[in-house]
């Protein structure tokens, strides 16, 4: 029988595992309130844990955010449900509509990967890994009139990306709400789709 406060080795991964889990969360917590570069003492605080024990799970800050950025990329799997519409026209609008919404809820997770992506190798990967995955997305459900016409497709996959969304609310101070319709407006107008469709 183990001793009162020694764990078995399972219990001690278990217990590791939920420390690495809390210090994750509270770096998101802390970003999600607008600290793009919070300080390991402020994660530790924040996670329950010492200091010590950050710096054990992480080597240092740069892999915590390589951690949080992992995490991040959870939000992006909604976009591989299937659409609900069986029309292509139906499908970009839904397809807007999941983009901004992400993009508006992962916005102080940008501007904190942002500020470190020049510094890490795993969120550069990840970076690209999720630009891969949209663009390959967009053009798996658009029309080939549209992916073989080079400017359009690569103007519409422009106006969708999360640079084009935080350019919006970000420097040009728009709403949400305005932000959305300039999106929606001028990738539709591209795609040649009537206003019509996108409010059906």
């Amino acid at each position: 029988m183990n001793p009162p406060d020694v764990l078995p080795p399972d219990g001690r991964r278990l217990r590791s595992q939920n420390s690495r889990n809390a210090i994750v969360a509270a770096m998101l917590e802390l970003v999600a309130e607008g600290r793009i570069t919070p300080s390991a003492e402020e994660v530790a605080s924040r996670a329950g844990v010492g200091l010590r024990t950050v710096f054990r799970h992480f080597t240092d800050m740069e892999s915590l955010y390589a951690a949080m950025t992992g995490r991040l990329a959870e939000h992006y799997e909604m976009w591989l449900i299937p659409f609900d519409s069986t029309e292509w026209q139906g499908q970009l609008v839904e397809a807007i509509e999941r983009r901004t919404a992400t993009y508006e809820r992962l916005l102080p997770f940008k501007r904190a990967g942002d500020a470190h992506r020049h510094m890490s190798p795993a969120i550069q990967a990840e970076h690209a890994r999720m630009l891969g995955m949209m663009r390959q997305r967009l053009h798996s459900f658009l029309p080939r009139e549209i992916t073989d016409d080079m400017a359009r497709f690569e103007t519409i996959d422009l106006m969708l990306s999360f640079e084009a969304w935080q350019r919006l609310r970000d420097e040009q101070g728009l709403s949400i709400d305005v932000a959305r319709r300039i999106v929606q407006g001028e990738v539709l107008r591209l795609a040649g789709v009537e206003g019509s469709a996108a409010a059906a």
